[in-house]
């Protein structure tokens, strides 16, 4: 008791100590001392008297967690291990062996090398499966994905040893490779989707982002490109940055791109440096719902600007800023310190409730049921909140989220409930998958040209019926005839997009689903015959 007594004073004075050293903030009239007390003392109190022995660093994560979700949505803590899986998607690249893969039948089996990276370096191809890894089976033992990429990966320098199954070969073959830092890129797509337009797709605001998508721009306009497709449908974020670089490729110098402001941040503002390679051509941004963050930053300095088009559905609704406190054990908590603003004046982030957090994670099954998402005489924009952009006066609409300028509802008609069923089962990239592992050496030596791939493949009916059957034995079967000659088509469809993927990349995979997309189409129209 005496020892807890000495601990309790020691806290006392350890923390009239700090507080003296925070007199100099100016927000300091925020800080209860007596509270901080409080905290501390619980947490020793719980330690060294609880009846039962505590993991100490779990009471200190939950007390955190528990904190923090009492505030909004967004703010959030991760451990040391948690952080360094998050950061890595954002920061260019991460420290491994360099191959792209997928699972089948709790086997990795590689999709593709990564160019100049340690597995091209060292010989493997696709196809190659993965038996063991220094020694150790991974294969066949029902090992989890994330334990298999947390082997795989390690230091740059570092040295792991893969028994690797070569289709044609009856022994494993083994492989010594060197660890290094593998390029993370965030361009899913970049192309010329006719003769005058060019398409980027682009999934994250990297680190790399901004670089990405000016090369993007320069090779395209190498092909003629006089309009321009920024696809950021499926963009849920990342890095302030990063969104700034990318609209600085289309805004002129001095452009407002962005201001943030919060309690007890100062406003900051971030303009446009100039220079730009696409400041002049038309332009149209893609967004969706889930299109969050960086992504509306972007398509809302782009719609305020009058400098291009925006098309879609209202955005997610994001524009929280989190400021990330480094803790010395390596973990973080990603704080809430400001909100985001267009050039106009709107806030981005939609409106929520403290604490509430089970209520904004519905919102986007919320619009779905409320209509709009499907109809555009559902969207109901708040008259309260007008705004007008900043060149030609247009009226814009805050209330959160970027409503667009052209509206494409979703299309629940699209597919069958057939094909719905198949899809959720996971059978079309299950089967796809089994059918390009038995068929890629001769799929590569039939289409070397992915053009010649695009105007003849066939998907072969043998791999739509065995899709039906595998269906049906999960009890997932057409009602009638009529249904399952509605299916076919998209199956195949998607099995020919999942075939270009694998043989080539995500731009010919991109190429293909985008002749069905509703959201390209009417970019094309807008641009093209601007209407």
């Amino acid at each position: 008791m005496k020892r807890l007594l000495y601990l309790l004073f020691a806290i006392l004075l350890g923390t009239n100590a700090a507080m003296a050293q925070l007199k100099s903030n100016e927000h300091d009239k925020d800080i209860d001392i007596e509270l901080l007390r409080k905290l501390q003392i619980a947490q020793l109190a719980i330690t060294q008297l609880y009846v039962d022995s505590v993991d100490q660093n779990k009471l200190v994560e939950d007390a955190i967690n528990g904190m923090l979700e009492k505030l909004d949505p967004h703010s959030s803590y991760s451990n040391a291990q948690q952080t360094k899986k998050l950061n890595e998607p954002l920061e260019g690249n991460f420290e491994g062996i360099g191959v792209q893969f997928n699972m089948l039948e709790d086997t990795l089996v590689v999709i593709q090398t990564i160019s100049k990276g340690p597995s091209e370096k060292a010989g493997i191809v696709a196809g190659d499966r993965f038996v063991t890894c220094d020694d150790v089976t991974i294969a066949g033992v029902k090992m989890e994905r994330d334990s298999i990429m947390r082997m795989l990966r390690g230091p740059k320098g570092t040295k792991v040893k893969l028994g690797v199954k070569r289709n044609g070969n009856k022994d494993l073959i083994y492989f010594t490779l060197k660890r290094d830092k593998i390029p993370v890129n965030t361009l899913g797509a970049s192309y010329m989707i006719t003769p005058k337009t060019g398409y980027i797709e682009l999934d994250r605001f990297g680190a790399t982002s901004g670089k990405e998508v000016k090369e993007a721009i320069a090779q395209l306009q190498r092909q003629g490109m006089q309009n321009l497709i920024l696809d950021l449908t499926a963009n849920g974020g990342g890095y302030l940055g990063a969104a700034f670089e990318v609209a600085d490729q289309f805004l002129e110098k001095n452009d407002l791109v962005v201001y943030t402001e919060g309690r007890t941040t100062p406003r900051q503002v971030f303009h446009a440096e100039g220079g730009g390679l696409f400041t002049q051509g038309k332009l149209a941004i893609l967004v969706s719902e889930y299109s969050a963050s960086a992504a509306e930053i972007v398509a809302g300095a782009i719609q305020d600007h009058d400098r291009g088009t925006i098309i879609g559905r209202r955005t997610f609704g994001k524009g929280l800023v989190q400021r990330p406190i480094d803790l010395p054990d390596g973990s973080m908590i990603r704080l809430t310190v400001s909100h985001y603003y267009t050039p106009s004046g709107r806030c981005i982030q939609k409106p929520y409730v403290k604490g509430q957090h089970d209520e904004y994670s519905q919102d986007l099954n919320n619009r779905f049921t409320h209509g709009e998402l499907t109809s555009i005489d559902s969207i109901h924009l708040d008259s309260t909140k007008v705004y007008h952009t900043l060149r030609e006066g247009r009226t814009v609409y805050g209330g959160g989220g970027i409503m667009p300028d052209v509206f494409v509802p979703l299309d629940t008609t699209t597919y069958t409930k057939l094909y719905t069923g198949i899809r959720r089962l996971g059978l079309i990239n299950s089967a796809s998958l089994k059918y390009i592992d038995r068929n890629r050496k001769k799929l590569r030596a039939e289409y070397p040209d992915f053009n010649d791939f695009l105007r003849h493949y066939e998907v072969p009916q043998s791999l739509i019926d065995d899709i039906i059957a595998q269906a049906a034995e999960k009890d997932v079967k057409p009602k009638d005839d009529e249904e399952l000659q509605a299916t076919v088509p998209d199956l195949k469809f998607t099995l020919k997009a999942l075939v270009a993927y694998d043989i080539w990349d995500r731009n010919e995979y991109f190429r293909i689903i985008n002749e069905k997309s509703d959201i390209v189409k009417r970019a094309l129209e807008v641009l093209e015959s601007g209407t």
